[in-house]
Order: C-alpha cells, then structure tokens, then sequence
C-alpha cells in the first residue's frame, strides 16, 4: 500500500463555462446562440483558450474568422502573383519568338513559380486565420492573433468605450464585416475581429452583454 505522504493531490483545474444557448437571455431567431461564424468549442484548441482565461469566467461567444478570411485578406497580393507571372510567361514566349534575344525562363518555368508562390501565399494566410480567436466572456474582450509572433489584445467589459463595425464591399457580398473596439481613453480602435460572419448579429450580442455585465 501506497504511504499517504507519497500520494501527490490532485492539480487545480480552471474551470471553462460556456455559455447554454437554452438559459441565454438573447431571443434565438437572433443567432446569438449559435452565431453564424463560430465553431463549435471542442474544434478550438483547449490549449490556446485555457491560457487566455481566467478562472470562473463564462463564455459567451468563441468565434474565428469565416473561412474566406483566407482570400479576402491577401487578395492584392494574389492579383499581383498572377500578374507577375503572366507577365513572365508572355516576356518568355515574346523573346522565344526572336531568335536575337535570349532570357534564362521559360513559360512553363513562369506558371510553375507562379503556382508555388500562390500557394506559399496561401498557405502563410491559412496559418494566419487557425492563429486568430475571438473571445468574449461575461467580464473580458479578448483577440487572439499572429503565427510568429502572438498578439493577445484583452480588456474588461467595463472598460469598452465604443464598438463599432465596418463592412467593404467585397466582405459584404459574402455577409462578412469586421468589429471594431475602442477602450476608454483612447481616440483610435485597439482592435478588431475581421472577416466575422453575420457581423451586426454578432455585434448586437456583444453590446447587450457589455449592458448585461458591465452595470
């Protein structure tokens, strides 16, 4: 038999409470529920909410970005990929056609650099949007974001002066938009949860809970 004094205890857990849609004061044909853009709590890295709560604190919205963050945001440097390497491709076959002049590409050697920087483009944009949370609970805003260097954004609800959102063009053909905070004391936005699906519902929710808890 194992002597008690050998017998480690056990190590403290924090406590993650999320939100029932059911006991939600929030009407559900709103989707504050289930927001249109969250995913479901057991897809989101444990890991990486755990550290970025507090013990007790309820979660009431944990979203990321829609998907389409992932063009939509390096959508400019995707064009001039493209244009680069069709541009390429056209000097190959122009010069090909002269027998005077001679360059160290062919066409198909253009599109293949092409491709492959499209796809590193990509591929960076992918792990920019798995690095991104957005978290709100019943006493914090938090954001999550950046893939070599992290940047966590957090501030009481007390201490939101203004939220506002903000929709391009291109983001409100797909029903995206972006929210926009400011704390107190500050004349710029601190931050912002980009390319959120459902933008104004989301926004409603978080205006109703800095009501509900900062009073």
């Amino acid at each position: 038999m194992t002597p008690a004094s050998l017998v480690k205890p056990p190590r403290p857990r924090t406590e993650i409470r999320i939100a029932s849609p059911r006991t939600d004061s929030a009407p559900n044909h709103a989707g504050f529920a289930t927001p249109a853009g969250a995913l479901p709590v057991q897809q989101i890295s444990t890991a990486r909410s755990r550290e970025l709560l507090q013990e007790g604190e309820i979660i009431i919205l944990l979203l990321r970005p829609s998907l389409l963050y992932i063009p939509l945001s390096c959508f400019g440097g995707l064009i001039f990929i493209l244009l680069i390497t069709f541009a390429l491709a056209y000097i190959s076959r122009i010069a090909h056609a002269l027998p005077s002049v001679t360059i160290g590409w062919t066409d198909r050697q253009a599109f293949s650099l092409g491709i492959g920087l499209f796809a590193l483009r990509l591929g960076w944009q992918v792990l920019e949007w798995f690095s991104r949370i957005y978290i709100l609970t019943d006493r914090r805003i938090i954001t999550r974001s950046g893939v070599l260097r992290v940047n966590v954004f957090q501030t009481s609800l007390k201490n939101i002066q203004h939220t506002s959102v903000i929709v391009r063009l291109r983001e409100r053909i797909f029903g995206l938009g972006c929210i926009a905070f400011a704390t107190a004391g500050s004349d710029v936005f601190d931050s912002f949860w980009v390319v959120i699906r459902r933008p104004f519902v989301v926004h409603r929710k978080i205006v109703d809970t800095i009501r509900r808890y900062s009073a």
